[in-house]
């Protein structure tokens, strides 16, 4: 998969329209501020129809999404399905991976979408990452009851009006919108999740997490995600049972496919950048470059000074 940054986003969601992707972008926003929007779910998702695109997969999103969904739906995560039968209030992260499956054509709501600078702390909101509901290991998808439903539509509905506006605060109040959306999704309590394994949806999800990290742009961002452990715990399974689905559908370890795409871009970085070693080293997550020469060598029977030659 590639990437889809917000612009892919946009352009995506105008492409069927045959619109420009600028038209949907929301008056008076800044770089400076992070970025902010808000749609009704049934125009986006007739667009995403009309392009025979019904499912909408997690794609290495490079933003945040809050959705308020009314139809029947699915949201799948690495072994739990949570069955969404008619009004939920879903949060997603791009750390943790998911498919959202709309499973009749019946769909309405709002969704926003954001990214980590909107809500930064200087702009009066918080840090993303530090909230309960953004942790990894979370299924935040919350169902909702009718008199919930009307009170988070109106919020939606407040933060789609206030975004038309040209009220010259606007953005520090749609902020506030946000952030009760946030606040009223930590006091709800989760839909019951399912444990339905799909080794074949674990190994894909796995595969995202390890493709997303790359390529490697600075000597000075190490990876985050190292060891079988660490995708584990990101995908919220146990090690072993990440082993046994990778295991079955591509016949190699998590150690193993790790390793491997480890390997590629260490290549690729030894030849294409004039980085020196250590710095390869570091960005690749090894603490010593003795580690990283030996674990090189051990892959490609050559030193990384010999490879780069």
């Amino acid at each position: 998969m590639k990437t889809r940054t917000l612009d892919e986003f946009y352009q995506a969601v105008a492409t069927s329209g045959q619109r420009n992707a600028e038209a949907f972008l929301p008056p008076g926003i800044s770089k400076e501020i992070g970025h902010f929007n808000v749609f009704r779910i049934h125009e986006v998702f007739q667009t995403f129809r009309e392009t025979g695109q019904v499912a909408m997969p997690y794609n290495r999103r490079s933003y945040y999404k809050i959705s308020f969904i009314q139809g029947h739906n699915r949201a799948e995560y690495a072994d739990k399905t949570i069955e969404i039968e008619s009004s939920a209030l879903l949060f997603a992260t791009p750390k943790i991976p998911y498919h959202w499956l709309p499973q009749n054509l019946e769909q309405a709501g709002y969704f926003c979408v954001f990214t980590e600078e909107f809500l930064l702390a200087t702009q009066g909101g918080v840090v993303l990452d530090e909230l309960p509901i953004f942790q990894a290991g979370a299924y935040p998808v919350f169902q909702l009851s009718e008199e919930e439903s009307v009170q988070i539509e109106l919020i939606f509905k407040k933060m789609h009006q206030e975004l038309a506006s040209d009220y010259l605060y606007k953005y520090d109040l749609i902020r506030a919108y946000l952030l009760e959306l946030i606040h009223r999704g930590q006091k709800l309590q989760p839909l019951t999740v399912g444990r339905h394994t799909s080794t074949a949806r674990t190994s894909s999800l796995f595969m995202e997490l390890l493709e997303r990290q790359f390529p490697i742009e600075s000597p000075h961002q190490p990876l985050t995600l190292r060891t079988a452990k660490d995708f584990a715990d990101r995908l919220s399974i146990h090690v072993n049972s990440l082993n046994r689905a990778l295991k079955t559908t591509t016949g190699k370890t998590t150690t193993d496919l790790i390793s491997q795409r480890l390997i590629q871009e260490a290549k690729r970085l030894l030849k294409q950048t004039d980085w020196n070693i250590s710095e390869i080293a570091y960005s690749l997550g090894f603490e010593e470059v003795a580690h990283f020469s030996n674990f090189f060598r051990k892959q490609t029977s050559w030193s990384p000074v010999s490879f780069r030659k």
